[in-house]
């Protein structure tokens, strides 16, 4: 491995850990009662995460998104295309929502909503990341027999 490669992999991995305590602190943001001061938090933690999730999936595209994959399974591509069209329709589904949260703090309803619509953005944004890791780890052990 290339120390860039080197560089690149510790990058990703720093990223990941901040990805992973930023969806950590959202979902308990979002448990707690709403008020002024937590949909600050929440605004806070929202605009690391659009600043964070292009940049990890940026450093995951250097090389090709999934190459590890399409590598031992280049039939597989379907799967791979798939992932980074739910990448980018998650990053703006978060934009959207983050949008929504200065007309929020006014409207008591509205921040019940978005709450909601949060929640289900977390547990979207965790299973996205289960399959990929499933599709890597898939590809990985997958044996393919021979025929006689």
């Amino acid at each position: 491995m290339t120390s860039a490669e080197t560089a690149r992999v510790e990058s990703l991995r720093r990223i990941s850990e901040l990805e992973y305590i930023l969806i950590g602190d959202l979902r308990d943001l979002l448990e707690s009662p709403i008020d002024d001061q937590n949909l600050r938090w929440i605004s806070a933690v929202l605009d690391a995460l659009l600043e964070t999730l292009p940049k990890q999936f940026e450093l995951k595209q250097q090389g090709g998104f999934m190459h590890e994959v399409l590598e031992v399974q280049p039939n597989w591509e379907c799967h791979v295309t798939s992932l980074e069209v739910e990448h980018a329709q998650m990053c703006d589904r978060l934009h959207q929502l983050r949008m929504k949260l200065p007309n929020a703090v006014k409207v008591e309803f509205m921040a019940r909503t978005l709450r909601i619509e949060l929640k289900g953005w977390t547990q979207a944004f965790v299973a996205y990341n289960r399959r990929e890791s499933r599709l890597l780890q898939t590809a990985m052990n997958l044996e393919v027999g021979c025929g006689d």
